[in-house]
């Protein structure tokens, strides 16, 4: 059996598709009670509680770990998550880390998440890291100007960075899961192109077959657009990525051909599947 956490996201729903389509028992972990994929068994818990987690990982041979966000705030322990598998006979663990632990390695939340890292190599488990950069699904804050006012609004409108399709990272994630191959792997996942905020307007638009306007806001004016979903020092750190990316964060990975044998999915695929959401 496998554990999939976050499992009602843009990850982890794609991700236990899979699983179960591969013939796996799949329990599928979130916070809120919902639907899940035919063929996984839904429990609701909170990671923020790992003792809680007994339950759902005793005789789980794998788990896909994702952190919500309060798991990354000062005083949380998502180490004792890691504790608490291998108390429970899991045997491997994926680790969805994120790239600026390479890239930006000394923000509060890329050092916590590196001392995961380490943690998870140290535990004694099967361990994969899956360090993903930006999401092609982040578009998605844009579907209500879109839907209204056929309007992307955005900073830096001509600065690109090679975002990445969710349900590739979910497919990384299901090969890693599955084949001993990946065991040790720590793989970077961008997707295939860079592409700017403009160039991703234009391909919604495509996707809808009618246009959009591109209005470029002011990193003033994002932040406190941002500021109202995540605390003001991550909407910088976020900003600084996506107004003056390194070389680094600009450079795209061959990690998803190098795991599943096919290039990434550009961000055209991932408007044209998820079009409904911005009509």
């Amino acid at each position: 059996m496998i554990v999939v956490t976050g499992a009602t996201g843009n990850i982890g729903r794609p991700l236990t598709q899979a699983l179960t389509e591969a013939g796996r028992q799949v329990t599928a972990v979130s916070r809120h009670t919902t639907a899940v994929p035919d063929g996984a068994v839904h429990v609701v818990a909170d990671l923020a509680e790992p003792s809680g987690l007994k339950p759902v990982l005793a005789g789980a041979k794998a788990l896909f770990l994702l952190l919500s966000g309060d798991l990354h705030a000062a005083g949380a322990s998502p180490a004792d998550i890691i504790g608490e598998a291998a108390a429970g006979g899991v045997r491997r663990i994926v680790l969805l880390s994120t790239l600026g632990v390479a890239t930006r390695p000394f923000g509060p939340t890329r050092i916590a998440m590196r001392a995961l890292e380490n943690t998870l190599r140290e535990s004694g488990l099967e361990w994969t890291v899956l360090r993903p950069g930006g999401f092609a699904s982040n578009a998605l804050w844009w579907a209500e100007s879109v839907r209204a006012q056929q309007v992307v609004a955005a900073p830096f409108g001509d600065v690109g960075v090679p975002i990445i399709d969710p349900a590739d990272i979910a497919a990384v994630a299901a090969a890693c899961l599955l084949d001993d191959r990946h065991t040790g792997g720590v793989y970077e996942l961008t997707g295939p192109e860079v592409i700017t905020p403009r160039q991703q307007a234009k391909a919604i638009a495509a996707a809808l077959g009618s246009p959009i306007r591109f209005h470029e806001l002011t990193r003033d004016e994002a932040k406190a657009a941002m500021a109202q979903s995540m605390p003001a020092e991550l909407a910088d750190d976020t900003l600084d990525i996506l107004g003056s990316p390194s070389p680094a964060e600009l450079r795209v990975s061959p990690d998803v051909q190098r795991a599943l044998g096919r290039a990434p999915r550009p961000f055209a695929d991932w408007a044209a599947r998820n079009v409904a959401a911005f009509r």
